[in-house]
């Protein structure tokens, strides 16, 4: 089979597609013919790796892991002996961030647990957008204890144009929230065709600086300080940050936290997420069922062209999800 491998730390390029072998279900893994992957800006940040510290994880000189890719959709081919929930010709999605990757491929192999039934009526395209972007967005709209922006509640989307940012419009806007969507100057009508209320560019405007106030900030990769965001929230309002350089994202881990002991805005990084937790995953199929969640498609590439799809989600220039098709 075909899939996308690398052997060292760099950009789009160090990605190769290479003949392998087929993978063997063992006793509580599954065989996945990929039918669609799509690409995160996680597996952007996991090539060269970003920030700097995961090498800490992911291996110092290369990576220890070379497959690449975490979201797919696609069809069981094959079952081990101890798999119970799913049978072949089921079609499933994944997020396959903790089960080794892999999603650029023809197959993958992972255990049962890994796989939820599609949405129905899904295009196999439609539900590899999902898994990993889509979930981010719904958590990152509840803090840990539970709380969720409310009816009426002013909601801040940073980087509304990207992955994650699409689905959080949509979400906020099912809530009843007022939805205001950051983004670049030429990403400025796709964010106002997902139905924001207001449009930010940040290429003229520091969201910051303008002394409007909001009851949640959902920041898709932060480049303020912390201190200059608290000034944006209203009292009991909350920030959360999904990722960042070192320097942000330390100060979302520790810094925001004791701030928010010290106030009645809560500020920090998003720790809690349950990749493709199974009580969000229905929640997201509850939304889609309702018309009130859709994939926000940018462009489409064949599996012998997934260099060129990772290079150009790289530079910035997506609107909404890329998807590899297989």
């Amino acid at each position: 089979m075909k899939a996308a491998l690398r052997d060292r730390y760099g950009p789009p390029d160090v990605v190769e597609l290479r003949d392998v072998d087929v993978p063997v279900p063992s006793d509580d893994q599954v065989l996945v013919r990929v039918r669609a992957a799509s690409i995160n800006r996680a597996d952007l940040d996991g090539l060269k790796p970003r920030p700097a510290l995961a090498r800490l994880f992911m291996g110092l000189w290369a990576p220890r892991n070379h497959r690449v890719g975490i979201d797919i959709a696609g069809v069981v081919e094959s079952t081990g002996a101890s798999v119970t929930r799913l049978k072949p010709g089921d079609e499933v999605f994944a997020d396959l961030f903790a089960f080794g990757q892999g999603a650029f491929a023809e197959y993958v192999c992972a255990r049962e647990k890994a796989f939820e039934p599609m949405p129905i009526g899904m295009s196999f395209e439609e539900a590899a957008t999902l898994p990993h972007s889509a979930i981010l967005a719904l958590q990152g709209l509840r803090l840990r204890k539970g709380r969720t922006p409310n009816p009426g509640d002013r909601v801040l989307i940073v980087g509304a144009s990207g992955n994650v940012g699409p689905f959080a419009v949509q979400i906020a806007k099912s809530i009843g929230a007022e939805v205001t969507g950051v983004c670049s100057t030429d990403k400025v009508d796709f964010v106002r065709a997902l139905g924001v209320d207001h449009v930010i560019d940040y290429q003229k405007v520091d969201y910051t600086s303008t002394g409007e106030r909001y009851d949640w900030i959902l920041d898709t990769d932060s480049h303020h300080s912390i201190f200059r965001i608290r000034r944006a929230l209203r009292p009991g309002g909350a920030y959360i940050t999904l990722g960042g350089e070192t320097g942000r994202l330390f100060q979302g881990l520790l810094l925001g936290p004791m701030l928010s002991l010290l106030s009645d805005r809560w500020i920090g990084l998003m720790i809690w997420w349950k990749p493709f937790n199974p009580a969000d995953v229905a929640t997201l199929k509850e939304l889609i069922a309702a018309g009130k969640l859709t994939s926000v498609i940018d462009r489409r590439y064949a599996l012998t062209e997934v260099v060129d799809g990772l290079r150009y989600v790289d530079e910035g220039r997506a609107r909404g999800k890329v998807v590899i098709t297989v």
